[in-house]
Protein backbone atom coordinates (compact mmCIF):
# COMPACT_ATOMS: atom_id res chain seq x y z
CA UNK A 1 0.00 0.00 0.00
CA UNK A 2 1.09 3.28 -0.86
CA UNK A 3 1.12 6.30 1.75
CA UNK A 4 -0.48 9.10 0.20
CA UNK A 5 -0.65 12.85 1.85
CA UNK A 6 -2.52 15.92 1.17
CA UNK A 7 -0.61 19.00 -0.36
CA UNK A 8 -1.97 22.74 -0.72
CA UNK A 9 0.69 24.31 -3.24
CA UNK A 10 0.76 28.03 -4.81
CA UNK A 11 1.58 27.55 -8.25
CA UNK A 12 2.67 30.07 -10.84
CA UNK A 13 0.35 31.68 -8.53
CA UNK A 14 -2.97 29.66 -9.07
CA UNK A 15 -3.64 27.19 -5.62
CA UNK A 16 -3.55 23.59 -6.15
CA UNK A 17 -5.05 20.74 -3.10
CA UNK A 18 -3.66 17.67 -4.12
CA UNK A 19 -3.03 13.90 -2.57
CA UNK A 20 0.06 13.01 -3.40
CA UNK A 21 2.13 9.87 -2.92
CA UNK A 22 4.87 9.79 -0.43
CA UNK A 23 7.43 9.09 -3.58
CA UNK A 24 6.23 11.72 -6.14
CA UNK A 25 8.91 13.72 -7.01
CA UNK A 26 8.07 17.32 -7.37
CA UNK A 27 8.65 17.39 -11.22
CA UNK A 28 6.31 14.27 -11.79
CA UNK A 29 3.67 16.33 -9.86
CA UNK A 30 4.15 19.54 -12.12
CA UNK A 31 4.17 17.60 -15.40
CA UNK A 32 1.31 14.70 -14.65
CA UNK A 33 -0.55 16.52 -11.90
CA UNK A 34 -0.81 19.87 -12.93
CA UNK A 35 0.29 19.56 -17.22
CA UNK A 36 3.01 22.19 -16.66
CA UNK A 37 5.65 20.22 -19.29
CA UNK A 38 7.95 22.99 -19.02
CA UNK A 39 9.36 21.50 -16.32
CA UNK A 40 11.80 19.10 -17.96
CA UNK A 41 13.58 15.82 -16.76
CA UNK A 42 17.29 15.20 -18.01
CA UNK A 43 19.28 13.76 -15.53
CA UNK A 44 16.68 12.79 -12.69
CA UNK A 45 19.90 12.94 -10.45
CA UNK A 46 19.80 16.75 -9.83
CA UNK A 47 22.85 17.23 -12.05
CA UNK A 48 21.52 18.60 -15.15
CA UNK A 49 19.46 21.54 -13.82
CA UNK A 50 16.94 20.88 -16.27
CA UNK A 51 14.22 20.75 -13.89
CA UNK A 52 14.87 23.64 -11.77
CA UNK A 53 11.68 25.86 -10.35
CA UNK A 54 11.45 28.39 -8.01
CA UNK A 55 10.64 26.93 -4.58
CA UNK A 56 9.81 30.17 -2.24
CA UNK A 57 12.12 32.30 -4.44
CA UNK A 58 15.15 29.78 -4.61
CA UNK A 59 15.94 27.80 -7.38
CA UNK A 60 15.86 24.11 -7.01
CA UNK A 61 16.20 20.93 -8.59
CA UNK A 62 12.06 20.09 -8.53
CA UNK A 63 13.34 16.05 -9.43
CA UNK A 64 14.97 16.07 -6.19
CA UNK A 65 11.99 17.14 -4.17
CA UNK A 66 8.84 15.06 -2.88
CA UNK A 67 5.95 16.58 -3.84
CA UNK A 68 4.72 15.45 -0.57
CA UNK A 69 7.37 18.03 1.01
CA UNK A 70 6.31 21.30 -0.25
CA UNK A 71 2.39 21.64 1.50
CA UNK A 72 2.00 25.71 1.86
CA UNK A 73 4.75 26.43 -0.64
CA UNK A 74 4.97 28.54 -3.40
CA UNK A 75 7.01 27.29 -7.10
CA UNK A 76 7.31 29.13 -10.09
CA UNK A 77 7.60 27.23 -13.33
CA UNK A 78 8.70 28.69 -16.50
CA UNK A 79 5.38 28.63 -17.83
CA UNK A 80 4.52 31.34 -14.45
CA UNK A 81 7.26 33.82 -16.52
CA UNK A 82 5.41 35.11 -19.03
CA UNK A 83 2.97 38.10 -17.94
CA UNK A 84 -0.22 36.66 -19.84
CA UNK A 85 1.12 38.19 -23.46
CA UNK A 86 4.26 40.07 -22.59
CA UNK A 87 7.40 37.41 -22.27
CA UNK A 88 9.73 37.76 -19.30
CA UNK A 89 12.59 40.29 -19.87
CA UNK A 90 14.57 37.06 -19.63
CA UNK A 91 13.16 35.24 -22.17
CA UNK A 92 13.56 38.26 -24.81
CA UNK A 93 16.88 38.33 -23.84
CA UNK A 94 17.13 34.83 -24.55
CA UNK A 95 15.69 35.33 -28.15
CA UNK A 96 17.31 38.21 -29.07
CA UNK A 97 21.20 36.66 -27.44
CA UNK A 98 20.47 33.08 -29.49
CA UNK A 99 20.47 31.66 -26.10
CA UNK A 100 18.76 28.80 -26.91
CA UNK A 101 18.58 26.09 -30.04
CA UNK A 102 17.35 22.91 -28.95
CA UNK A 103 14.99 24.28 -25.98
CA UNK A 104 15.46 21.40 -23.45
CA UNK A 105 17.70 23.42 -21.09
CA UNK A 106 16.22 26.86 -20.98
CA UNK A 107 13.47 26.80 -18.60
CA UNK A 108 16.13 25.76 -15.86
CA UNK A 109 18.29 28.53 -17.20
CA UNK A 110 15.76 31.05 -16.83
CA UNK A 111 14.59 29.65 -13.77
CA UNK A 112 18.58 29.89 -12.58
CA UNK A 113 18.70 33.50 -14.09
CA UNK A 114 15.26 34.24 -12.29
CA UNK A 115 17.56 33.95 -8.55
CA UNK A 116 19.94 35.86 -9.91
CA UNK A 117 18.35 38.18 -10.92
CA UNK A 118 16.26 38.50 -7.39
CA UNK A 119 19.05 38.18 -5.37
CA UNK A 120 21.46 40.94 -7.08
CA UNK A 121 21.38 44.10 -9.29
CA UNK A 122 24.96 43.96 -10.41
CA UNK A 123 26.06 40.33 -11.30
CA UNK A 124 28.71 40.42 -13.76
CA UNK A 125 29.96 37.54 -16.18
CA UNK A 126 31.97 35.57 -13.90
CA UNK A 127 29.37 35.81 -11.22
CA UNK A 128 26.79 34.66 -13.42
CA UNK A 129 28.99 31.59 -14.94
CA UNK A 130 29.50 30.80 -11.34
CA UNK A 131 25.48 30.80 -10.68
CA UNK A 132 24.54 28.64 -14.09
CA UNK A 133 27.26 26.58 -14.03
CA UNK A 134 25.05 23.44 -12.25
CA UNK A 135 22.79 23.76 -15.68
CA UNK A 136 24.17 21.51 -18.76
CA UNK A 137 23.49 23.09 -22.34
CA UNK A 138 24.51 20.72 -24.75
CA UNK A 139 24.18 22.82 -27.67
CA UNK A 140 24.66 26.47 -27.45
CA UNK A 141 28.02 26.68 -25.98
CA UNK A 142 26.68 29.17 -22.90
CA UNK A 143 27.63 32.66 -24.19
CA UNK A 144 24.48 33.54 -25.81
CA UNK A 145 22.78 32.34 -22.47
CA UNK A 146 25.24 34.67 -20.25
CA UNK A 147 24.81 37.21 -22.39
CA UNK A 148 21.02 37.16 -22.34
CA UNK A 149 21.11 37.51 -18.59
CA UNK A 150 24.31 39.88 -18.42
CA UNK A 151 21.59 41.92 -20.77
CA UNK A 152 18.59 41.73 -18.45
CA UNK A 153 20.94 42.79 -15.26
CA UNK A 154 22.69 45.64 -16.81
CA UNK A 155 19.57 47.31 -18.11
CA UNK A 156 17.96 46.90 -14.52
CA UNK A 157 14.79 45.55 -16.22
CA UNK A 158 11.84 44.34 -14.35
CA UNK A 159 12.13 41.15 -12.18
CA UNK A 160 10.01 38.68 -11.04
Amino acid sequence: MTDTRSVGIEVNGEAFEREVEDRLTLADFLRNELRLTGTHLGCEQGSCGACTVLLDGSAVRSCLIFASQIDGAEITTVEGLADQEELHPLQSAFIRNNALQCGFCTPGFLLTAVEILNETDHADESEIREAISGNICRCTGYQGIVDAILEVVQSGSEQQ
